[in-house]
This record gives structure tokens, C-alpha cells and sequence, in this order.
């Protein structure tokens, strides 16, 4: 079975609206294979059945779980391990030079989804910070399912053998049943919470470093640029932008200016008078 034409428009119509996402022709079979246990959970035969009584008998609620089932990314842990690798050898060295009369960090990992990319940061903060250090990490998603199962913080075996280290997993968790969750000591530095990068953003304080990766992808050009200037508002003026392998600012905002850090490179605001610095005259 696959999708009808109008039911595919209805669904990329639905995910553009509510999530700026943008489904081009030849997604069928993957919005298919993604809907199937929604039409499965709410009862209904199949996808197409799930569609055509969506469509007849609007449901904020399914429309909902459409969303949450095709805005979940691939994650695993230390994704890509590079920007990691940047932290402990670039960024977290100069920021605790720039940051030793307030020693607290604020971290952003941006498009979240279940967790992992929030509690990787929040072991390479706790492995590399000195003595002393405070740090806060905030995670947000546009999945409501996906928000609840980071706040829980308990994942399955082959979730954790995907990219975390043994040591890492004996150290920093504990069995619950068949699962391994987030010890305490981690958790409570870690918060997530639902929101949307393509709506205005919430009032929050500044972040030290921000994670926006592998999410700028799905977006138009107009809409990477928002969501780009947005997140530069809560850059710190000597902060760092992390994006994807396959992103850039180049092109979309000139505000930024690309550098490198270690193998990799990162993102900071052009210009930018470091964080402490004094002024002249």
C-alpha cells in the first residue's frame, strides 16, 4: 500500500505548517513507514484510512503525533564525536579562561530529540570542567514524545551500544530493569522542554555554547535564516554554534563567520567583543 497523492500533500502541507519542514516528492515511503504504528495506536486499519478520517474530522491531537512521528531524527551517542572533541580541546579551555569570575556554563542542545546529544555534553562537561564549575544544559524538541523520554533519561541496550563507551555507561548509569538511565548526578544539570526552533523563540537567558545540528536540513533557505538570527540573539558574544556536518551559515547569514575548532569548525558571531573584554575611551 502506498500513499495516495492528496494524502501525501495533506501530510507535508501539515508538517510545513506546524514544523517548517519541507517533504519533497519521493517521501512517501518514508511518511508511510512513520505513520503506520500512529494509525496502528489510535486504532485505525492504515494509514491511509488514519488520513482520510483525519481529513474528514481535523484531530489536534493526531495531527500532533503525525508531527512528533516525522520530526524524530536518527541520534546516537557523542554523534560524529568531532564537536566533542572540540569542547574538551578548544571550546571548554578558552571559556574557562573568559568565564573564571562566574565559572557556570550554559549549554543549548537545541534539537534534542531523546536525549543523547544533551547527556554527551553533560559527561564531557563533567569529565573536562575544573573543580569548582557549574553548568546548566537545556535540550528542546519539537516532539512532545520524544521531550518526555529525555526528561526520563532511560534508555535500551541498543540504544546505549550506539556510540557510548563502556567506561561511560558503568560510570554514568544504573540499571532500571532492562534499561540503563542517566544517573542523578548528570540529570540534574540537564532540563528539556517542548519547543518549536521555527516559532519565536521563548524568553531564556544566554548560552556559552549552542548545539543546532543536523536540523537546519529539513528547512527552507528563509526559514534557516530565522531560526539562525534567532539563535543568535541568545549567543553569548564570544559563544560558539555548533551545526551539522552537512550545514552552514554561509550563504544564509553573514552575521556569523566559520573557524575552526580542532578537526572541525564552529560558528561565532562576526566582530563580537569577547565576553570581559574593556573598552576604549
Amino acid at each position: 500500500m502506498t500513499l495516495s497523492q492528496s494524502d501525501f500533500a495533506f501530510v507535508s502541507n501539515l508538517v510545513r505548517r506546524e514544523a517548517s519542514i519541507v517533504l519533497a516528492p519521493g517521501k512517501e515511503y518514508l511518511v508511510e513507514a512513520r505513520l503506520i504504528p500512529v494509525a496502528r495506536a489510535v486504532g485505525a486499519p492504515n494509514v491511509n484510512e488514519f488520513l482520510a478520517d483525519l481529513q474528514r474530522r481535523p484531530n489536534p491531537q493526531h495531527q500532533r503525533k503525525i508531527i512528533d512521528a516525522l520530526t524524530t531524527n536518527e541520534t546516537s551517542w557523542f554523534r560524529d564525536r568531532e564537536p566533542y572533541t572540540a569542547l574538551t580541546d578548544v571550546v571548554l579551555p578558552e571559556l574557562v579562561k573568559s568565564r573564571s569570575a562566574a565559572r557556570k556554563l550554559r549549554f543549548w542542545s537545541a534539537a534534542s530529540s531523546s536525549g543523547q546529544e544533551a547527556y554527551s555534553m553533560a559527561i564531557t562537561l563533567q569529565e573536562t570542567l575544573p573543580a569548582g564549575w557549574a553548568y546548566e544544559i537545556l535540550g528542546t524538541d519539537i516532539s512532545t514524545a520524544m521531550i518526555e523520554r529525555a526528561e526520563k533519561g532511560e534508555f535500551s541496550q541498543v540504544e546505549v551500544n550506539r556510540g557510548l563507551p563502556a567506561t561511560q555507561l558503568v560510570q554514568y548509569f544504573e540499571r532500571s530493569g532492562a534499561h540503563w538511565r542517566v544517573i542523578q548526578q548528570l540529570r540534574r544539570n540537564v532540563s528539556f522542554k517542548h519547543m518549536s526552533l521555527t516559532a519565536p523563540f521563548p524568553p531564556m537567558q544566554p548560552f556559552d555554547v549552542i548545539f543546532l545540528r543536523n536540523v537546519l536540513i529539513y528547512f527552507d533557505v528563509a526559514t534557516k535564516r530565522q531560526v539562525l538570527q534567532n539563535a543568535a540573539k541568545l549567543l553569548r558574544p564570544d559563544g560558539w554554534l555548533f551545526l551539522g556536518a552537512a550545514e552552514t551559515t554561509i550563504g544564509i547569514d553573514d552575521n556569523y563567520e566559520r573557524v575552526a575548532a580542532g578537526r572541525t569548525s564552529a560558528y561565532r558571531i562576526r566582530n563580537a567583543v569577547p565576553v570581559g573584554a574593556g573598552r576604549r575611551g
